[in-house]
């Protein structure tokens, strides 16, 4: 999958129409072409899309006469526009597909225009002949008994981007996200930041009432963060018991907001912990911004640490509670 560049597999070429079309033009360029989306460029670059999924949206608003085929189409595109660099591989297209439930992705090129557009489609088939040929080089593997098969399994073992117990993504899959946000926030100036969760007596919690409870409540603090999230923010597992949001597209005070509703929800969920000062589950929180002092930090890494240092302070403070880094 790292071998199949996106440039291989897109669309070349965008029919788009700039900011000032009305959705009149966009249906009409949509059924002449016979197109599942349209992009909205400005400079070239993309500024919105709008997809099929969109325009049945759009028709129940007009329907409902709260819309009309003369309003601007750039009122009802979906924005930020999530994209792809097209040197980016197949590997990197499945990440950004899985991660934002999406089903076009524009492609742009080192100064951010518009070279095409790929579709879940073109992923599914390539993915398919991926894995069929990935099927082929493992069976000749234990065919031939060779020492490569434990690698061979470890590879495919890394393309999974979940994790098994929380139900949300894995470390391999975070740290692809991160570094791919964060070369965006270097290259556009794109804002995004981290925030880091610990749950509290976690160790305690175990040993009281057992590992089997301790993995069901890391199940629930679980849904009860992606049932907080935006559509844009992403979950994953950090480690143990931490879990990391990457909130797109937020500077360090929606990222607290985020954080403070997130707690409050786990504390009122109730969940009993004796061996707890609060005599019920809590976590610990820590949210850091890419940007600092109005320049980019210089790597991912710096803004995960950030918000662990964060995270440690809400610990040495009184748990239950969340710090913005400094």
């Amino acid at each position: 999958m790292q071998d199949i560049c996106v440039s291989e597999l897109m669309t070349h070429g965008v029919i788009h129409v700039d900011k000032q079309a009305t959705l009149r033009d966009v249906v009409s360029i949509m059924a002449e072409h016979t197109i599942s989306c349209q992009m909205i460029l400005e400079d070239g670059r993309p500024l919105g899309i709008i997809t099929e999924r969109d325009m049945a949206g759009l028709l129940l608003e007009i329907a409902n006469h709260r819309a009309s085929l003369d309003c601007k189409a750039s009122q009802f595109m979906s924005t930020p526009v999530v994209t792809v660099n097209e040197r980016d591989s197949l590997y990197d297209a499945i990440l950004l597909s899985n991660t934002h439930n999406i089903r076009h992705l524009p492609v742009v090129d080192e100064l951010g225009r518009a070279k095409g557009v790929i579709t879940q489609s073109d992923i599914a088939e390539a993915h398919f002949q991926v894995a069929a040929l990935q099927a082929e080089l493992i069976e000749q593997c234990v065919l031939e008994q060779t020492s490569d098969l434990e690698e061979q399994n470890a590879e495919l073992r890394a393309l999974s981007f979940e994790d098994a117990l929380m139900e949300i993504g894995n470390r391999a899959a975070m740290e692809a996200d991160l570094a791919r946000t964060h070369a965006q926030a270097l290259r556009y100036g794109r804002q995004y930041c981290t925030a880091l969760l610990d749950i509290d007596f976690f160790k305690k919690y175990n040993d009281h009432y057992g590992h089997s409870a301790g993995d069901e409540v890391l199940r629930t603090i679980a849904r009860i963060l992606r049932n907080c999230m935006r559509s844009t923010d992403r979950i994953y597992r950090y480690g143990g018991e931490e879990i990391l949001v990457i909130l797109a597209d937020s500077d360090v005070q929606g990222a607290y907001k985020f954080m403070h509703r997130a707690i409050k929800s786990v504390a009122e969920f109730g969940i009993p912990h004796c061996a707890s000062p609060y005599g019920v589950l809590t976590g610990s929180a820590g949210v850091a911004s890419a940007i600092e002092r109005g320049q980019c930090r210089p790597k991912w890494q710096d803004v995960v640490i950030a918000a662990d240092q964060a995270m440690y302070e809400s610990k040495n403070i009184s748990r239950n509670t969340v710090s913005i880094a400094a």
